[in-house]
């Protein structure tokens, strides 16, 4: 049998991957900021310390790799994805953006692991909407299968209001 007859599957096989993948960079920094700001419960930083690293390791880690992997298995198989108007170049792109982000989480991780709490609940609300911009961007790139600046640059101008109203808003523990 032939590679391509399975393509489908592999499609298939991406798609869950990304979205196992996306559960993570949706509910990861929410745990921070439950982190943030209960960290003077021991009891509950100890139970949220234990749902992040599994959240991390065992589900995101290797979704992210699953996503890269089968979506390298079919540039391979489909080179003529990479034509057109640059549809492709922008997702890998924003792809690459979403695994620097991704890297990013496991920093913040390990640091909040040591008790250093650097960064506000805020500022992990704000960190939080950063994946569902660049989801946007991914699904319109591949949905219409062309690049548009004027989609581009509305999403992130988009993205970057929310972001700027959530760093607005009241602390917390300021209310």
């Amino acid at each position: 049998m032939e590679i391509m007859e399975y393509y489908l599957w592999i499609v298939v096989f991406h798609i869950m991957a990304m979205i196992s993948w996306m559960a993570m960079l949706f509910y990861q920094p929410r745990l921070y900021v439950y982190h943030t700001e209960q960290k003077n419960k021991k009891d509950f930083v100890d139970v949220v310390k234990i749902q992040e690293y599994k959240m991390y390791k065992y589900i995101g880690f290797p979704a992210m790799w699953a996503t890269v992997v089968s979506g390298i298995i079919m540039l391979y198989l489909r080179p003529d994805l990479l034509q057109g108007d640059g549809w492709m170049h922008a997702k890998i792109l924003v792809v690459i953006i979403l695994m620097a982000y991704s890297f990013s989480l496991e920093y913040y991780r390990k640091e909040l692991e040591k008790g250093n709490y650097s960064n506000s609940g805020n500022f992990f609300r704000a960190y939080n909407e950063v994946p569902t911009v660049l989801s946007i961007l991914i699904v319109g790139y591949v949905v219409t299968k062309t690049f548009s600046l004027l989609f581009t640059f509305l999403t992130l101008l988009f993205g970057a209001f929310i972001i700027y109203k959530v760093l607005r808003q009241k602390p917390k523990d300021a209310k």
